[in-house]
């Protein structure tokens, strides 16, 4: 139990596509117009290659520069994910990045970090785009994982124009309690602590320079300043909707939260997606289309067509709810074929007419890997419940051998120290300490 919850944080279900059939394009059409889909590679400062896309109109006219949304998917997420965004955006003459992150979808690395070395892809991608020169203003769009990602990159980069954050946890340590009390693990209370530390220290040996204590997204909203559009689903159970409404109550920069029915996988309404288009309208300020009237927001779907699975996300593996389907000007932008014989910059081709069907049947089709396995009585092992105790010198208490199996001594006073202990050095290092004794006034270093 105690290796599927660190799974759960460092390697979830890793995300399985076709790129000829999982992603937008390479040439579709929305709104009778034409774009394509630039895919490309990018390196990571520890040397890992990124799989990226950049979804842009087909035709841009000389000189000009359009804004760009970086597109940040979840922990079990991928760039596939980005097709909300993307017919959401492009209409609005604002391009789309989307990348697999390090760990994630087809690109190289090992483990997620939910943010951490995330924030040093999202880097990677940006000084890419400025390198290139052919965008202008930048904004972010984040969901999980990549909204956490989002929210302390922005804090180091104020260039970024604004935000759209879609169900960000606040605290990862908190988020872990949390998910710990969702496996319905049976420990005593005092014991649930040591947990977290445990934790800790088994994903930083398995991914060094990595600590949850970190990833702290309210301590980070306090000195932020760029413009924030929060959204998250009431019926959010892996992330639950508190963790958005403490990071919107601490942000400093002009903020709005939205919530909306749903859960953590399932498709957002189209209110959100009317939101996150008026919002980055307002803070990337896009050119007018050419030879098309400037009226606003007249491309917002009636019910956007995306149809694929978000269910690998979450202990759970909710079923994803709600679904894609054609209708209103959506479908007939959508529908709209790219003319015979069309150029692609990624070279020469016919591009077929992408039909509503074939849109849905696209996303329908990406499958996330299953979720990661949950005993059904939810008690840690014997040999889980051993490590932990082992961890911190103490051994089982006598009053739970009958539940987890184990008959070892266990001195009570030894373990309500450490948990004391445990206490007093996280007061300490809120306050300013890096370091704390325990108990036995022993120094105790961290």
């Amino acid at each position: 139990m105690l290796d599927q919850i660190v799974n759960l944080v460092i390697r979830p279900p890793r995300a399985e596509y076709a790129v000829q059939t999982d992603l937008v394009g390479p040439l579709f059409a929305l709104r009778g117009r034409q774009y394509r889909r630039h895919d490309l590679q990018l390196v990571n400062n520890r040397g890992h290659v990124l799989e990226c896309s950049h979804y842009l109109p087909a035709h841009i006219p000389p000189n000009q520069k359009l804004p760009c949304v970086i597109y940040c998917h979840g922990n079990s997420g991928c760039r596939a994910d980005a097709s909300e965004a993307v017919f959401v955006l492009l209409p609005s003459n604002i391009t789309v990045f989307a990348l697999d992150f390090s760990g994630s979808g087809m690109s190289q690395g090992d483990y997620v970090t939910l943010g951490r070395f995330e924030m040093e892809d999202l880097t990677t991608v940006v000084d890419h785009l400025r390198v290139e020169g052919s965008v202008s203003l930048i904004g972010l769009w984040g969901r999980s994982m990549g909204a956490v990602t989002s929210l302390m990159y922005a804090a180091k980069d104020l260039s970024i124009a604004g935000m759209v954050l879609d169900s960000p946890f606040s605290n990862l340590p908190n988020l872990i309690l949390e998910l710990v009390d969702t496996f319905k693990i049976k420990l005593p209370k005092f014991t649930v602590k040591m947990l977290v530390y445990y934790l800790r220290n088994l994903i930083k040996k398995k991914v060094p320079d990595f600590d949850i204590n970190d990833l702290d997204a309210v301590a980070v909203a306090k000195t932020s300043f760029i413009p924030v559009l929060f959204g998250h689903a009431s019926g959010d159970t892996f992330i639950l909707p508190h963790h958005s409404q403490q990071i919107h109550e601490a942000y400093a920069g002009d903020k709005n939260l939205i919530t909306f029915a749903g859960d953590h996988n399932s498709h957002r309404p189209n209110f959100f997606y009317d939101s996150a288009s008026i919002f980055f309208h307002n803070v990337l300020q896009p050119p007018p289309i050419e030879d098309e009237p400037p009226a606003l927001y007249s491309h917002i779907p009636g019910s956007l067509p995306l149809g694929f699975d978000r269910s690998r996300e979450g202990p759970a593996g909710a079923a994803a709810a709600g679904g894609g389907g054609g209708g209103g000007a959506a479908a007939a932008a959508v529908s709209a074929a790219v003319p015979a014989g069309a150029v692609s910059r990624e070279g020469s081709g016919t591009a077929a007419a992408p039909s509503m069907a074939d849109l849905n049947h696209r996303h329908t089709s990406y499958q996330r890997p299953p979720p990661v396995a949950q005993p059904a009585d939810g008690l840690l092992s014997s040999e889980d419940l051993a490590r932990l105790m082992a961890e911190f010198g103490a051994s089982v208490p006598a009053g739970e051998e009958s539940t987890h199996g184990l008959e070892d001594d266990f001195d009570e006073d030894e373990m309500l120290q450490q948990a004391i202990a445990l206490s007093l050095l996280d007061l300490q290092e809120h306050e300013g300490g890096g370091s704390g004794t325990n108990m036995a006034g022993e120094g105790v270093s961290r």
